[in-house]
């Protein structure tokens, strides 16, 4: 008998934690597995931000906090706002939850109802149309390839808005592929969302700081369609803080509170200690951000030229992450031993089992002809991986 609910039922295990699960399970074996399968930084907090935690601990901060944050971190984000984004937000507009992830599930549980459409440019990050069938609502996948930078375009945006959009969910720079919207791509997409003032943007903007074209660009600099974007951002990414489940959005004050009113009824508010911790990584040095990102760069770069050597692989240029999304497809089809290539995750499977380097299959980022390779390690890992990973591939007939 099946007591699990319909809701439950209709949505489908991370990709992501599954690989790490199986690399991890190999390394219990005894097995040295590279694993280049999970998104997170591989380095440590900060000192000083480690630092701010521990004497919000003697402090005391061992209380609930607001639902929506605490007052001194909204302030923090909100000038973080106006000094890196030249945007101007309230504390009142800002709701911080435990992780990105969390603040991403609460607008679209705020604003998408049964059949409602979201457009989810495709590849995506496999969390994303799990939370809109979460929501009853119906994700439409709109796909841009490799020779697109993985980014679509505006007419591609308008092509698929219909009656029912409710909302468009954008990630720049972009998990799984790395790619950076310009300010010019953002602005023709503005030029079409200001037509259709029933859609909202929720543009999730967690890997800002991990970006190698200098400024980063937010859709939310457009007047026309400002009240109608919702930046999603976080500690995590650009200050080796994933453990600490600090996410953030900036809105417009009807969505905020609709934001805070449904965290309120399930988490209430985030770790007190957490967000003593985000506030001194907002408003002090950002030097550390620098440095983690100019490591990352240089590790693009790495990655990127010892790739473009595999044959049957096909491989851009990312402009930020720390993830490289090399197209596959003339693999597909390939056999090893008797088993056949039959999609990328098979290649991924074959290359965990075979090269013990884990990584994505790119079907469950709606791209079934690419692997998610994350860089987010040291370069000698990178440089004994891909050398795997060629070997490996050179056994496919």
């Amino acid at each position: 008998m099946d007591l699990l609910s319909a809701r439950l039922n209709a949505l489908s295990p991370s990709e992501t934690f599954a690989m790490a699960q199986k690399s991890n399970e190999l390394k219990a074996q005894g097995i040295d597995v590279i694993n280049m399968s999970v998104g997170e930084p591989d380095f440590y907090t900060p000192d000083h931000i480690k630092q701010a935690a521990k004497q919000a601990i003697d402090d005391n901060f061992s209380f609930y906090s607001p639902v929506a944050g605490f007052q001194d971190l909204k302030v923090a984000i909100c000038e973080k706002l106006m000094r890196e984004n030249e945007l101007d937000y309230k504390p009142a507009q800002i709701v911080v939850s435990s992780g990105a992830k969390q603040s991403i599930c609460n607008v679209i549980l705020s604003i998408i109802g049964k059949d409602d459409e979201v457009i989810i440019p495709a590849p995506y990050w496999v969390s994303y149309p799990e939370m809109v069938k979460l929501a009853e609502g119906k994700p439409v996948f709109v796909y841009a390839g490799i020779d697109q930078d993985f980014k679509i375009t505006a007419q591609q945006l308008e092509e698929a808005i219909t009656p029912k959009t409710k909302a468009l969910i954008l990630c720049s720079p972009s998990n799984p592929t790395g790619s950076v919207y310009t300010a010019e791509e953002l602005k023709e997409m503005a030029e079409v969302l200001a037509k259709y003032p029933n859609v909202i943007v929720i543009s999730d903007e967690i890997y800002e700081h991990i970006n190698y074209i200098g400024k980063h660009e937010s859709i939310a600099q457009f007047d026309k369609i400002r009240d109608r974007v919702v930046i999603v951002n976080g500690v995590s990414k650009g200050y080796a803080m994933t453990g600490w489940r600090i996410g953030w959005i900036a809105a417009t004050q009807w969505i905020a509170s609709a934001c805070s009113m449904l965290q309120g009824q399930y988490t209430s508010g985030p770790s007190s200690i957490a967000q003593k911790a985000a506030v001194a990584a907002y408003i002090g040095s950002q030097e550390c951000v620098a440095e983690m990102g100019a490591a990352f760069e240089r590790r693009r770069d790495l990655i990127v030229g010892l790739l473009k050597e595999i044959p049957g692989l096909n491989v851009n240029n990312p402009m930020g992450a720390f993830y490289i999304f090399p197209e596959c497809k003339s693999l597909i089809g390939r056999s090893y031993n008797g088993k056949v290539m039959e999609s990328a995750t098979d290649i991924a499977m074959f290359l965990l089992e075979e090269a013990h380097v884990a990584c994505v299959g790119g079907d469950a980022f709606g791209a079934p002809g690419c692997i998610r390779i994350s860089y987010a390690t040291s370069d000698e890992n990178i440089k004994n991986a891909v050398a795997r990973i060629k070997t490996a591939l050179e056994k496919l007939s």
